[in-house]
This record gives C-alpha cells, sequence and structure tokens, in this order.
C-alpha cells in the first residue's frame, strides 16, 4: 500500500510531511466510542483512547453560567431527559445529570484527562466561541484543536477571538456550511480558490449529502491543490472506509472506533500514537 502525501501546515494536522503520523490518514472518534449510548462522556473518549485513538471528535456548548461543557444537542431531553436546554442550566445542575449513567464532562476535563489526545471540536452555540478560546489558551492546546462549527460566523468568531488573545499562533479550522457547499459545488469541476479558504485547514464532509456525492477522486485532488486536507463523517462500515481511503482522503471520523481501528490496522496505520509513516510506530 502506497502511503499518500498529505496537505496542510497547522500543528494538529500531524500527518504532514515532517510530522510524527507522515502520510497517515487520521482517524478520528466521533464523539468517543459509545456502545451504550453514553456519547460525549469520559467514558466514552477512555473507551476510544485504549483502542489507539488520539484524535477525539467533540461539541461544546456554554453553560448558563458560563462554563464550557461537552454535549452535542441543544437540550437535554435526547441524552439526559431533561427538557431543558444546555444554556438555561448552570454548570452545577448539569453535573447533576446523567448520559447514559455517565456525567457530563467539561472540555477543561477532557484537555486535562486526555493530555496527548487531539479534540475536532464542534462549536454549538456563539456563547461557546469565546469559552473555547479561553479554555485552549489556558491549557496552552493550541496545537491540539481543530475547530468547527456548521455556521461559519461562529468559527471565525472563535478565530478573531484567539487572535486577539495571541496574534500570529493560528489554529486549525474547518469551514462552515456555506464553506463546504462551495467547495462541493466547485471541487467537482475546478480547483478550489486558494484566497477562499485561507483561514481554514481541512474539509470535513460527508460523503454525500442527500442525492448530491460531495466525495470524489476530483474533488480530493482539488482541495489538496487548494493546501486543505480532506476528512469525511460520519463512516461506520468498513467497506466504505477502504473504499475513501483508498481514493485519498486524509481522515475518518466514525461512531465505529472499534470497525475503523481494525481497518487503520489493516492497512498500517496503526497505532497513531506517534513513529514515522515508515514504521508506523
Amino acid at each position: 500500500m502506497q502511503s499518500q502525501p498529505r496537505v496542510g501546515t497547522a500543528p494538529f494536522l500531524r500527518n504532514t510531511a515532517g510530522c510524527p503520523l507522515e502520510g497517515f490518514p487520521l482517524a478520528f472518534s466521533h464523539r468517543g466510542f459509545a456502545p451504550d449510548g453514553e456519547e460525549n462522556t469520559v467514558k466514552a473518549f477512555a473507551a476510544a483512547h485504549r483502542l489507539g485513538f488520539k484524535y477525539l471528535e467533540t461539541d461544546v456548548h456554554a453553560s448558563k453560567d458560563g462554563v464550557l461543557m461537552v454535549y452535542h444537542d441543544d437540550d437535554l431531553l435526547r441524552l439526559a431527559g431533561d427538557r431543558r436546554k444546555v444554556s438555561d442550566c448552570t454548570w452545577a445542575e448539569l453535573s447533576e445529570l446523567r448520559v447514559a449513567g455517565e456525567a457530563i464532562p467539561t472540555f477543561d476535563q477532557l484537555l486535562e484527562t486526555f493530555g496527548d489526545s487531539h479534540f475536532n471540536v464542534d462549536v454549538k452555540e456563539p456563547g461557546a466561541a469565546r469559552l473555547l478560546a479561553n479554555a485552549i489558551n489556558r491549557h496552552g492546546a493550541r496545537d491540539r484543536v481543530l475547530v468547527a462549527a456548521f455556521n461559519g460566523l461562529r468559527r471565525r468568531k472563535f478565530q478573531q477571538l484567539l487572535a486577539a488573545s495571541a496574534p500570529g499562533s493560528p489554529i486549525a479550522a474547518s469551514p462552515g456550511v456555506l464553506g463546504v457547499g462551495a467547495a462541493t459545488l466547485l471541487g467537482r469541476i475546478v480547483p478550489l480558490p486558494g484566497a477562499l479558504y485561507r483561514n481554514v485547514d481541512a474539509l470535513q464532509v460527508p460523503e454525500k449529502q442527500g442525492a448530491v456525492r460531495v466525495v470524489s477522486p476530483k474533488f480530493i485532488d482539488h482541495a489538496h491543490s487548494a493546501g486543505l486536507q480532506v476528512h469525511v463523517w460520519v463512516i461506520n462500515e468498513a467497506a466504505q472506509m477502504h473504499r475513501l481511503l483508498d481514493m485519498g482522503v486524509d481522515g475518518i471520523m466514525s461512531d465505529r472506533a472499534d470497525v475503523l481501528a481494525g481497518v487503520m490496522d489493516e492497512r498500517g496505520y496503526w497505532p497513531q500514537s506517534g513513529g514515522s509513516g515508515t514504521d508506523h510506530a
């Protein structure tokens, strides 16, 4: 199997030239490994970590009293059985709730508990942007975080906040819905304009959006020409993972961390703790 070149320069992307995972496609555990429904909990991330994952995808909200909480939905009903929104609850109130028997963690807790891990963070609402910037600065974690948001304005607000606190120290990012949509339309026919994507490092996309195919060899080539990696979500079947890796994607996110780890191991890309692209250590 031939290693494929990885583009991008952000420290978060440890699979670029001269980095410990050079030539590897990255494996992301989506909300941790949660077969019993305990998504986005310390237990779920610990399970993924034990499987060898050092790239963990997660989501953040702001509590009513300004604590950055790790949680996906706007409201607490689906996972915690509470009809309130995350933003309507204080940290103390949220700490009493349980997701499949597990506590809802703070983002600071994740950074501290998994000190060797990288976090792909979806900023779920505007109030979380400043809290995330503060947490990253507090922990010196700029090289460990990629920020994403379906709302591109929210992602740009975060980048502005972080730039104001430490000019010249950018952080990895992926575009929102409009940026991905433009890349989907343009990337099928022409190289992507680098100026349009100068503040992002990866296109994080579904393989298909409805009936529209997003990821194709031409799309990947055009993204690479613009200096962007292509990470695909959420892929849970081994055959689909193999097909995308053969196509040349730079990363895969999956709810089935066990399946993705097996595929990566089969292809010589595991573990992803360090080493080089030659010894795969």
